[in-house]
């Protein structure tokens, strides 16, 4: 698989920096600067329903230090129980079809057997060779900036994987709600939903666009499933990975083999429903490799992904059961205050006790997912 590195030359403006009601939709190669690193999600370009392994060839290769630009398709509105047509259901929510996109119009009708394979929903954008990453080493991914690509979004629910299996959605097919963005009064851009079917939208909330899934190939030739998040990262959803905070990934394989997806405009923690505002991004992220004895030193040994933030260390535990999650978090918590700071382990778990929020990342995705947020301040000589 190949893309194109430099974009032809085009007098294209750039998008928004803020999610607002665009005139258009932001297409590939939009407002793309002549000589900069892009990685748009065409078909070649992605993996629908997998994460990449150690088999996989990568799209592009980078040095470590480098800025990427990458599209990102939301697998909402272009799957089979949303007819696989995605100019066909934004269109049924009064969306011009020139508002669509065009990468997820090809995905969807490219010829990707996505149910007959036992995928998963989501698309992923790679995988990226950061050359010179080795297994003991992190690999640092930095959002610099997050575009949203479209002015609309979806929350679904489905198959009975939401908090409250068995009791929604309340009929027996999916529920899609569509979700618009624009202002508030005082010129904030916000997610709104209307109170009943076929109202206008009356109810709004902060939009904090992330990405859900960033991760790391796995080990082998076997391309692990879209949804249960694990120490490859993959579909972690943690919505504090918005512009200006960091994702540490154990690498498991040569050259580390990044991804990203499952773009979302909002989330609050837990995504009960199954999904949460599902949309679009276009993002900049830097690619940083770590190397073994300067991670060992910084964090420790780690077992699964850690993100950090202007504010915050974020440890994560993850597991099909959410007690057992909640400790992976906490033991994660303890091991990063002893190796960061040599802190005395009794007086660490004391700390986390008394001044750490522990949030519930996701508890839809299979294996459940905690992140601790540990106040950087609290450490400051």
């Amino acid at each position: 698989m190949t893309t194109a590195l430099i974009p032809p030359a085009r007098a294209t403006p750039s998008a928004p920096a803020t999610p607002t009601a665009a005139a258009r939709a932001l297409q590939p190669w939009d407002g793309i600067p002549d000589g900069a690193r892009y990685l748009p999600s065409a078909t070649e370009n992605v993996l629908w329903g997998s994460l990449p392994c150690a088999g996989d060839r990568p799209v592009l290769s980078i040095d470590s230090g480098t800025d990427v630009t990458i599209d990102t398709i939301s697998h909402e509105g272009i799957l089979e129980d949303q007819g696989r047509d995605p100019r066909a259901f934004f269109g049924s929510h009064g969306v011009d079809a020139g508002m669509v996109l065009s990468d997820a119009v090809d995905l969807a009708a490219s010829d990707i057997q996505r149910l007959a394979g036992g995928l998963g929903p989501h698309v992923v954008t790679g995988p990226i060779a950061v050359k010179g990453a080795r297994p003991g080493d992190l690999l640092k991914i930095t959002v610099l900036e997050t575009t949203p690509r479209v002015p609309y979004g979806v929350i679904s629910s489905r198959h009975g994987r939401g908090s409250l299996s068995g009791e929604f959605p309340l009929g027996p097919d999916t529920y899609s709600a569509f979700a618009t963005v624009r202002d508030t009064d005082d010129g904030t851009p916000s997610g709104w939903l209307p109170l009943r079917p076929g109202a206008e939208p009356s109810v709004h909330f902060p939009l904090k666009p992330f990405l859900g899934i960033m991760g790391v190939a796995v080990d082998g030739m076997q391309r692990p499933h879209s949804v249960p998040p694990g120490s490859h990262g993959g579909n972690i959803d943690i919505n504090l990975l918005t512009a200006g905070s960091s994702l540490y990934l154990p690498v498991q394989v040569p050259d580390a083999l990044a991804y990203v997806g499952d773009p979302h405009f909002a989330q609050g923690d837990g995504e009960v429903s199954l999904t949460a505002m599902e949309a679009s991004l276009r993002v900049k992220l830097r690619f940083d490799v770590v190397p073994q004895d300067e991670a060992v030193r910084n964090f420790g040994v780690l077992s699964g992904p850690m993100a950090q933030t202007p504010d915050f260390l974020v440890p994560t535990g993850m597991d099909e059961d959410l007690d057992t999650a909640v400790q992976n978090c906490v033991r994660a918590a303890v091991g990063l205050l002893q190796a960061r700071y040599g802190m005395d382990p009794s007086l660490a778990y004391a700390y986390l006790s008394a001044a750490t929020d522990f949030n519930i990342s996701q508890v839809v995705d299979l294996v459940k997912g905690v992140h601790a947020r540990i106040r950087v301040e609290d450490f400051l000589p």
